[in-house]
């Protein structure tokens, strides 16, 4: 088997007790399943055309497949099409919204918080730079070069300034490039990036934390994609350290459809003050009528938001809590493991090198060569050699001004690599047929050259 499919049966037993708790008389259907047959047949024949995300040598983006019990639960939520935007239209999945909430907040250390789920992590960010706009109206936003480009268009939406901060070698924020920033006086906002979306680097905010005390701004933690290593016993001590300070920050994004199961769309967004409240205030005539409790709308940019994704997030947490030592975190600490194996790995190679050691579980690697150029060329090579060996791998341009000791010849702007997101826990299993399938191409590509 290859797709999982058990959790159907137990679906079917789900939506039969789900039925019954309502206890109304029967709805007539004039769906023509004979034809619905067709189309979804027809439908699974246009999805083949897809990469196999959900396998382990998928290892090219950060596509995480959903657990059986978040994709089971949303789906069952899904013959209800729960609304949570007010509790009118989620009286069951806006409670549970809220607790898995509390569970992320708890997770990131924060003794009191203001949040809730969103579309996504552009919904999120867009969320806590409004915020950020709010309490400094005008001033800037900052974010590293490498941070997610959804800060600065979504700066241009809010009509927010917004300035870059170099990056080290590492693709980890320059602080010396940040004060020098800092002291102009007018930036309001530091976007930290907890885990980037190319190279998987944590920023230090454990500096920016002391450097706030100096400046007075606001530090948003974008840990979209990362937040959850905080969890993790196998990280280095600098980075666990990283972690361990994010609940002194003033905002927090993550991604559940990243690292936390989910189907998308499902992102949060959390605040360390929960008097922000007062940005989102507004009044709606015929939203709320049924309950005095705060609806989940109030505090809210996006208005109809899928009720599913709380059900789905909240039914993962009941079987896999996000907590140190959990199955969960296990499971996350051996993809970090495959990130740490394959870089050994590299690091022993006559054909590769490493550009870092990993900090999460992305790996980004060079082709060895006399000069960047060609170097590059055999990387698109390999990309696409290793996608005819069912070995799916991403590209990644890094700037060779960033390049130190080389001991090749630099004559491109961009050295193209290769990079491993290993996202899955099944990777590091898999981490020798992985291995394996890479040098095969690497050796075909070397024959045909």
């Amino acid at each position: 088997m290859v797709l999982e499919k058990e959790s159907v049966k137990l679906l079917r037993q789900a939506l039969d007790k789900l039925e019954a708790g309502f206890n109304l008389p029967e709805i007539h259907s004039d769906v023509d399943y004979s034809k619905m047959e067709k189309v979804l047949l027809e439908v699974a024949e246009k999805m083949q055309n897809n990469y196999p995300y959900f396998h382990p040598l998928f290892a090219g983006q950060m596509l995480k497949p959903p657990h059986p019990v978040a994709r089971a639960a949303y789906m069952l939520a899904m013959w209800i099409n729960p609304n949570n935007h007010a509790m009118d239209g989620s009286k069951a999945s806006s409670p549970m919204e809220k607790e898995v909430v509390k569970d992320l907040a708890k997770m990131f250390g924060l003794k009191e918080h203001l949040g809730h789920l969103t579309g996504g992590g552009t919904m999120a960010n867009l969320e806590g730079l409004w915020v950020a706009g709010q309490v400094h109206p005008d001033r800037l936003i900052v974010a590293s070069d490498h941070s997610h480009y959804t800060h600065e268009r979504v700066s241009a939406v809010l009509k927010l300034p917004f300035k870059k901060i170099k990056t080290d070698q590492f693709s980890r924020m320059d602080l010396v490039d940040l004060e020098e920033k800092l002291r102009q006086g007018n930036v309001g906002t530091v976007v930290c990036t907890m885990g980037t979306t190319g190279m998987g680097s944590v920023d230090p905010l454990v500096e920016i934390l002391k450097l706030q005390q100096k400046y007075n701004f606001r530090i948003h933690a974008d840990a979209a994609y990362g937040g959850y290593f905080g969890l993790l016993d196998n990280l280095e001590d600098e980075t666990s350290e990283k972690y361990r300070s994010i609940s002194q920050v003033d905002s927090i994004v993550i991604d559940p459809h990243k690292q936390g199961l989910q189907p998308y769309g499902c992102g949060c967004i959390l605040f360390k003050d929960p008097s922000v409240a007062q940005y989102y205030l507004h009044d709606s005539p015929y939203t709320y009528f049924t309950s005095d409790d705060l609806h989940l709308g109030e505090i809210s940019l996006e208005c109809s938001r899928a009720g599913a994704s709380a059900v789905g997030l909240w039914a993962t947490h009941q079987l896999l809590p996000p907590i140190k030592g959990g199955k969960f975190s296990k499971d996350l600490s051996k993809s970090r493991n495959a990130a740490l194996r394959l870089h050994d790995k590299l690091e022993s190679s006559d054909n590769f090198f490493p550009l870092m050691k990993p900090e999460t579980d992305i790996v980004v690697y060079a082709i060895k060569g006399q000069d960047t150029l060609s170097m590059s060329e055999k990387a698109n090579q390999l990309f696409h050699k290793a996608e005819e060996n069912h070995l799916y791998l991403s590209l990644y341009k890094y700037p060779t001004a960033m390049l130190e000791n080389t001991e090749f010849e630099i004559n491109s702007e961009y050295l193209t690599c290769l990079r491993s997101c290993l996202l899955k826990p099944e990777h590091d299993e898999w981490m020798e047929e992985i291995w394996k399938r890479l040098n095969e191409s690497f050796a075909l590509i070397e024959a045909s050259n």
